[in-house]
C-alpha cells in the first residue's frame, strides 16, 4: 500500500535550479558552457592547499578534525573582519562574522531570520537566481526594482517603500552583478543605506564578486555608510580561492549575527573545520593578493575576448553589459526572441548558456541570457559565441 505523503508547504515554492539542470548537460567535455559561474579548476592552488593541509594535520590534527563553534575558526573570522575593513570600508572585528558554507548558506539564513509566509523581498530586477530560490522557500513574495547602469533605481524603490506593507528585506548585489555584471555607483550605495535606515529595512549586500575587478576605480560597501546597523554583508572563498570548500560568511551588527548563530546551530551546527583551517593556514603562508591578481588577468582576458566576439559575431541589435569584474556578462535580445529557442538551437551544437528569465521573480523576461566567460578557455569561448551569433542571425532572417 503507498501512503499519501503530505509534505510542507514550502515543498510548493522550490523549483528545481534551471542552472543546475543545464550543468547535468555541461558535465560532458565536448559541451562549451557559459551556463554556470564556475571559476577556472586551472587557477586553483592545489599544491599549496594539499601543503597546507598536511601543515594542518600535523601540527593541530586533532583539533581539525573535532567539532568547532558554530561562528567558525576565530583566526580565520579574524582575517575576514580585517580584509572587509580594508577593503569595504567597514569596522567589523570576528564577532562580526558568521562562517557559512558558501555565502548561499548565509542568504538561505537570512530567510530564516527575516522571512515569514507572505513577506516581501525588494531586488534588483533581474537578480541571482538562488537567492530567489533561497527565500521564496520561507514563503515570500518579491517585487523587482528597476536597475540601470548605476544601479537599483532608488526613487521607485523609495516608492516602493513608501507603499508597501509586509517588507521585510532588501537583497542587492552592488559590485558585478549576477547575472548583468554591472556596478552600483557611489551615490545609490549611500541613498540605499539611508532608505534602509529611513524605514527601518534590512539590506543583504551580497558581495562574492567584489575582489574580481579588472578596471575602474573600487567603491565602498554600502555596509559602509549603515548609521543604525541594519545592512549585513556576504562573502565567499569560493570566487577567489576554490569553491569546494563551500566557505563563505556572513557579516553584520553583532546582536543580529548572534540570531544568524542560532539558526545556523538547527541547520548544520558548524562549517568543516580542517577546511576553515586550511584557508587560514594558506592565508598566513601565501600572498593571497598575488593569487587573485592572477585570477583577474585570465578573466580580464576571457572577458575582453567574449566582448569581442559578442560585438564581431551577433546581430547589430542586441545589447549587451560591459562588466568592470566578475564573471558574467548579459545579453537582451530584440523582444520578440525567446532565449530559451536559442538554446534548444545551440545544445544541438554542443553550446550552453542560461537563459535570464528564471533571474526575474516575477516579470520573466524571456529575451535575455547570461554568459559566464571565467570557465572556458579562450578557444572555446571563440568558437561557442561565434556558434551562438550564427544561431542567433538564423533565427532571426527566420524570423522576417
Amino acid at each position: 500500500m503507498i501512503m499519501k505523503l503530505k509534505f510542507a508547504k514550502r515543498m510548493s515554492y522550490i523549483k528545481a535550479s534551471e542552472i543546475r539542470e543545464i550543468l547535468k548537460v555541461t558535465e560532458r567535455e565536448d559541451v562549451i558552457s557559459f551556463a554556470g559561474g564556475l571559476p577556472a579548476p586551472e587557477l586553483f592552488p592545489i599544491d599549496e592547499i594539499n601543503k597546507m593541509n598536511q601543515v594542518v594535520l600535523q601540527e593541530a590534527g586533532a583539533k581539525a578534525l573535532q567539532y568547532t563553534t558554530t561562528e567558525g575558526y576565530y583566526p580565520l573570522r579574524e582575517w575576514i573582519a580585517k580584509r572587509m575593513n580594508e577593503r569595504l570600508g567597514t569596522s567589523f572585528d570576528k564577532d562580526n562574522i558568521l562562517i557559512t558554507h558558501g555565502s548561499q548558506q548565509g542568504l538561505d539564513l537570512s530567510g530564516k531570520v527575516f522571512l515569514d509566509d507572505g513577506d516581501i523581498v525588494l531586488c534588483e530586477s533581474p537578480t541571482y537566481l538562488a537567492a530567489i530560490s533561497a527565500f521564496k522557500s520561507y514563503g515570500s513574495g518579491f517585487i523587482e526594482i528597476p536597475t540601470d547602469e548605476e544601479g537599483m533605481d532608488m526613487a521607485t524603490l523609495e516608492e516602493v517603500l513608501n507603499n508597501t506593507q509586509n517588507i521585510k528585506l532588501i537583497y542587492v548585489i552592488p559590485t558585478f552583478q549576477n547575472p548583468t555584471g554591472k556596478t552600483w555607483s557611489l551615490e545609490r550605495r549611500k541613498k540605499l543605506a539611508e532608505l534602509s535606515a529611513l524605514y527601518d529595512i534590512p539590506v543583504i549586500e551580497d558581495n562574492p564578486y567584489g575582489e574580481l575587478r579588472f578596471e575602474g576605480e573600487s567603491l565602498p560597501s554600502i555596509k559602509s555608510f549603515d548609521k543604525v546597523g541594519n545592512i549585513l554583508c556576504t562573502g565567499s572563498f569560493s570566487k577567489i580561492f576554490c569553491p569546494g570548500f563551500r566557505i563563505g560568511w556572513i557579516a553584520g551588527d553583532k546582536d543580529i549575527i548572534r540570531k544568524y548563530v542560532l539558526v545556523k546551530q538547527g541547520t548544520d551546527l558548524q562549517c568543516n573545520t580542517i577546511a576553515q583551517m586550511t584557508i587560514a593556514e594558506y592565508l598566513k603562508r601565501y600572498d593571497i593578493d598575488e593569487h587573485i591578481s592572477k585570477i583577474v588577468e585570465v578573466y580580464r582576458k576571457r572577458r575582453d575576448i567574449a566582448l569581442e566576439c559578442i560585438e564581431r559575431y551577433f546581430p547589430n541589435d542586441i545589447k549587451y553589459t560591459h562588466p568592470q569584474g566578475g564573471l558574467f556578462t548579459w545579453i537582451e535580445l530584440p523582444e520578440n526572441i525567446s532565449a530559451h529557442d536559442i538554446l534548444q538551437k545551440c545544445i544541438e551544437q554542443k553550446i550552453a548558456f542560461v537563459p535570464g528569465s528564471s533571474f526575474y521573480p516575477v516579470e520573466h523576461k524571456e529575451n535575455t541570457f547570461r554568459i559566464n566567460y571565467s570557465n572556458m578557455p579562450e578557444d572555446r569561448i571563440m568558437k561557442g559565441l561565434q556558434v551562438i551569433g550564427e544561431v542567433l542571425k538564423e533565427y532571426i532572417h527566420q524570423l522576417k
